[in-house]
């Protein structure tokens, strides 16, 4: 008996028999969710962004555009909100297949990069994930070392040895979570967001006795004087958007669980922008107040909450500060990279060995901060130097994958995929399609160039846009000239 796709009302679902079981392409943990299991509702999921986007990278984003791009504090802010209004329209739209399909995005790449050739994408968005995992896990690792100063100060006396334990107590936390599976993940943001938003508001209650929001806000722009103020709020919105870039591509991953197109639609469009202006402006407020609190300006919450002369206050902070980093590591950057690396080997790597890996790759990538911690080697490069210099860089390679994916559903595809095809090789479904990887390479290739030709430095300046809109357009054009791979598989409707 073959397998099959069976319609259920605005839903697919696959029917499994053997030639997917034995196909090396398939796992059960790739597989469609069945209808069933499709139980997210609009809650879940601005919840699931509410728990990913209260985070400590994103309280430092107001001063990485002040300092780095030199925008003014309002202008920062505005530049910050814009930016996620316009990363929900990939959002939006690429969570629509893993909703209507139940697939994730390593199986939605099969598509339009082919069955192999999908690694391709799926690596690099595995490998920034398994970064970011390392650095917000050294968020983390710092909140528990803290957390456990507060009571001892034996175990404060350890200094950077300590952070390195709490690096790795806050890994196997986060490898716990993520192991049981999505209803771990979901019913763990769904438990913290009202109580990250809670603190966010009374952190905001408690800086508004220390500081004037109406002078914070008056801070002037860093850009030299006269100065163009488009390009540097261009270069500073395309950072920006590069912030969810990843997402933007994986959404698949957590959408596969929505209860309907509407529920994953108002869900990201509630949860998303307004939480990271927020969180962006807390940043922004308390770094100013720092400097009435301890004497002295800090950019990192974590420091600063730890800087307090009051145990338990401490004790109650790092407590929430590592239920907000867990929601975000766990849903942000474990789950695309565990997914990308069973897609390379789905008979040899499952859902469990995938998680293991990617906690092992981010280990390795922070490696030189652990050893720095310890003592062991000297190094200049700090995390928060490191993950500001990637805004920028990684946009410039996602932001066509995003392009290409969007195209390839909506227009060439037309919402139509061969389910049972997606997940066998030799199909409907080429190895490697030509048209996503030409359409991927071309635009990598101006953005490298663009490094030694001053002419083209604007492309990798606005690296998402132009990667985006120049790889949805070739994608657009070599399919023309192919013939659609989708056969139109008979469906059992129900």
């Amino acid at each position: 008996m073959t397998s099959k796709a069976i319609k259920k009302g605005d839903f697919y679902e696959l029917e499994v028999k053997e030639d997917l079981k034995n196909s090396s392409a398939y796992n059960d943990d790739l597989a469609p969710t069945r209808v069933e299991e499709r139980t997210w509702s609009t809650m879940n999921i601005a919840a699931l962004w509410v728990g990913m986007a209260v985070c400590v990278p994103t309280y430092t984003l107001g001063g990485v555009l002040t300092a780095y791009f030199g925008l003014s504090v309002t202008e920062a802010l505005v530049t910050i909100l814009l930016a996620n209004v316009i990363i929900l329209i990939p959002l939006i739209l690429n969570a629509f297949p893993g909703t209507r399909f139940g697939v994730p995005f390593p199986v939605v790449l099969r598509s339009s990069f082919g069955i192999t050739g999908s690694n391709i994408p799926c690596l690099i968005r595995g490998l920034v994930a398994c970064g970011w995992f390392g650095i917000q896990t050294m968020f983390g690792g710092l909140a528990v070392h803290l957390l456990f100063s507060a009571f001892s100060d034996s175990w404060a006396s350890l200094g950077g040895t300590g952070e390195v334990i709490g690096f790795f107590i806050f890994w196997a936390m986060q490898m716990y979570v993520v192991i049981r599976g999505s209803e771990s993940i979901r019913w763990l943001e769904t438990l913290s967001a009202p109580l990250l938003l809670l603190v966010g508001f009374g952190l905001m209650f408690w800086a508004s006795g220390k500081v004037s929001f109406t002078e914070v806000l008056a801070t002037p722009a860093t850009r030299p004087e006269g100065a163009s103020f488009w390009g540097y709020f261009f270069s500073g919105l395309t950072a920006m958007v590069g912030f969810w870039a990843t997402l933007s591509l994986n959404i698949p991953d957590f959408s596969r669980y929505a209860r309907s197109q509407k529920d994953q639609i108002k869900g990201q469009i509630l949860g998303l922008p307004l939480t990271m202006f927020f969180f962006a402006a807390l940043g922004v407020v308390l770094t100013a107040a720092s400097t009435t609190l301890v004497g002295e300006t800090i950019s990192d919450p974590i420091s600063l909450i730890g800087k307090i002369d009051s145990p338990f206050w401490v004790a109650i902070a790092m407590v929430l500060i590592i239920i907000a980093t867990i929601s975000t590591n766990t849903a942000a950057n474990i789950v695309s990279p565990t997914n990308d690396f069973q897609n390379i080997a789905p008979k040899y790597i499952n859902h469990t060995r995938g998680v293991l890996l990617t906690g092992l790759v981010g280990i390795l990538l922070m490696s030189w901060e652990l050893l720095k911690k310890l003592g062991w080697i000297v190094s200049d490069v700090s995390v928060e130097s490191m993950y500001t210099g990637w805004l920028l860089g990684y946009s410039s390679l996602l932001g066509p994958i995003a392009g290409i994916m969007i195209v390839d559903y909506f227009l060439v595809k037309r919402q139509q995929l061969d389910l049972v095809a997606l997940y066998q090789k030799n199909s409907t479904y080429p190895e490697f399609n030509k048209a996503g990887l030409i359409a991927f390479a071309i635009p990598v290739a101006i953005t490298v160039l663009s490094f030694s030709i001053d002419a083209l430095s604007w492309f990798y300046s606005y690296g998402w846009f132009t990667g985006a809109f120049s790889g949805a357009a070739i994608y657009y054009l070599v399919s023309a000239t192919q013939s659609s791979p989708v056969s139109h598989t008979a469906l059992q409707a129900e």
